[in-house]
């Protein structure tokens, strides 16, 4: 995918004022319009532009997509790393799909997929005896937690950067630390509601809900789905063939796990109800990974030439695609 831009589609520094973003637009999308433009390419032109500002113009969307480009340079295939928007603190029910043109896959990708789930009740109105009031609008944030705190339930201090409007115009973030408890079982996709932490109210209203959407980090030992984890598991040649019992580090805690005789890299073992906590549990998967010694001393050598004339075993015997064949 490729990388936008949208600083350079409407020719403006990436320290510019929301004052001068309004402007640029203004003039670019005079100039683009294609009722009034004669340049070949103006259709096109006039897209970037909207698109380019339907981003820059909100602070919120704007703080996001700024620390995404501090990561990617030139000439790098751009793919968004997970959880690249973890964190911010968006107002309303977030990011929602522009519908008043149509939007690259790169905007799409960022910002064209709402939420998942419900943000909340968001804006409200209410009648109080001395006037009118309004209840502070809901606020929302995706946040990463460890699959471990999923298995046992934490109290986290979590940071949200919440993206504000200087005097000056410009662009900036302030942190916001809460303490938050995360439930046993909670799955990705799913939200965590506190209940007064979102905007202020107008009046003697109350303040707004913030719903926290939890996402698991990136682990490279155990993968997430659903209710379900899997993980892999190197195993030597001979556990693989003899069969073992090994103590094995599982997100629940050490378990005792059975390696049957024969089993080939590759095999899933299943173990019921050791996913995450719900109802009912999910499983735990462990494949299989068989590891092979290396041969580095004329022993270890000699081992490798013993195996080879004691078995009749060709990895290549049930292949579909011959040695030599080049189709």
């Amino acid at each position: 995918m490729e990388y936008k831009d949208y600083y350079d589609i409407m020719g403006l520094n990436r320290d510019a004022t929301q004052d001068e973003i309004k402007r640029a637009y203004r003039k670019l999308a005079r100039r683009y319009h294609p009722d009034v433009s004669t340049e070949a390419d103006a259709e096109a032109r006039f897209k970037d532009v909207g698109e380019a500002y339907e981003v820059l113009k909100d602070p919120e969307k704007r703080a996001a997509y700024d620390q995404l480009g501090n990561r990617w340079q030139a000439g790098q295939e751009f793919k968004p790393p997970p959880g690249w928007d973890a964190g911010f603190e968006y107002s309303g029910s977030g990011r929602e799909r522009a519908q008043d043109f149509g939007t690259s896959d790169f905007f799409e990708e960022l910002f064209g997929r709402a939420r998942a789930g419900r943000a909340g009740p968001g804006f409200r109105q209410e009648s109080t005896g001395s006037g009118f009031s309004h209840r502070g609008e809901d606020h929302h944030a995706r946040v990463m937690i460890d699959v471990e705190d999923s298995y046992q339930g934490a109290s986290r201090a979590i940071t949200l950067q919440v993206p504000e409007v200087t005097p000056d115009g410009h662009v900036r973030t302030r942190n916001r630390t809460l303490n938050v408890k995360i439930p046993k079982g909670v799955r990705a996709g799913q939200q965590i509601r506190l209940a007064g932490q979102g905007g202020p109210g107008l009046g003697e209203a109350k303040s707004g809900d913030l719903y926290l959407e939890v996402d698991f980090r990136p682990n490279d030992r155990f993968r997430v789905e659903g209710s379900d984890v899997s993980m892999t598991l190197p195993v030597a040649p001979w556990e693989a063939a003899l069969g073992a019992t090994m103590n094995t580090q599982t997100p629940s805690g050490p378990v005792d796990l059975k390696i049957p005789p024969n089993s080939q890299a590759g095999r899933k073992l299943r173990l019921k109800g050791r996913g995450l906590p719900s109802q009912p549990p999910g499983d735990l998967y462990v494949e299989l990974v068989v590891v092979l010694p290396p041969a580095r001393t004329e022993a270890e050598k000699a081992v490798y030439q013993q195996m080879k004339k004691q078995f009749t075993f060709n990895p290549r015997s049930d292949s579909k695609v011959k040695t030599g064949d080049k189709s």
